[in-house]
């Protein structure tokens, strides 16, 4: 898969993937096997490494493509990008603000965008490895237009922490809260901004999935290991 990273399923049911390795790209697979590439260059610079992908329903994709997991000398941008491919397949910059862009989510009604905020930069790594509390570990939101252009960047939950573990893996459920890996288990997150609490676990995730036939069962993926709970809301499926 090149590395396959992120990837989530379009509503005509074909399978969307980020890829990093030496392809650097968004990809397409659909129900026979085949895979098209849509998205590896934005303004004729190639991607770093594309991290996490969504879809909304309309057919608009966004993805984090953020800089510090690739060499200085192949980086043909010099930040974190949040992208967009609109629905004719034109790939936009959504934001360059989102230093560390990870995990994606939108809100049930799609008009708020969330980004998981793993770091700042290289410095952030220094402080997981001392144990200190790392301040740049976040979830930004969006307000999302009807041409899906983003405005409105800002922080919604400020996630910093000195327990081991990054905002990266995010879903929302059906009343709209955010469940979000990161330091210590799953932060648990009210569309305001408001920590609910944190679930806890034997190992600390970084993938987070609802499923089941009734989506109310959390799967989390700490490496790998996979676990589930069951939960109470149902989750909104992979999209």
């Amino acid at each position: 898969t090149g590395e396959g990273n992120g990837c989530t399923f379009d509503r005509q049911g074909r399978l969307l993937m980020c890829e990093g390795a030496d392809h650097r790209r968004v990809t397409i697979m659909d129900s026979s096997g085949s895979v098209t590439t849509i998205a590896e260059r934005w303004e004729g610079k190639r991607f770093h490494k594309p991290n996490d992908v969504i879809c909304r329903s309309d057919g608009t994709i966004y993805f984090s493509d953020p800089h510090l997991r690739l060499p200085p000398e192949q980086r043909e941008y010099g930040f974190g990008g949040l992208f967009r491919i609109s629905p004719d397949g034109e790939v936009h910059l959504a934001s360059d603000g989102c230093e560390y862009p990870n995990g994606l989510a939108l809100s049930p009604d799609e008009s708020v965008l969330y980004v998981a905020i793993s770091r700042l930069d290289e410095g952030c790594f220094g402080e997981e490895e001392r144990g200190e509390v790392c301040n740049h570990r976040k979830v930004r939101a969006f307000d999302v237009a009807a041409d899906g252009a983003l405005s409105n960047n800002r922080v919604l939950c400020d996630m910093s922490s000195a327990e081991p573990g990054v905002p990266d893996g995010m879903k929302v459920d059906t009343l709209g809260r955010i469940f979000c890996t990161g330091s210590g288990g799953v932060w648990v997150i009210e569309p305001d901004g408001t920590c609910l609490g944190i679930i806890r676990g034997p190992e600390v995730p970084r993938n987070i999935a609802f499923g089941g036939p009734d989506f109310r069962t959390l799967y989390t993926t700490p490496g790998d290991s996979l676990y589930s709970l069951r939960v109470k809301t149902p989750g909104i499926g992979a999209y």
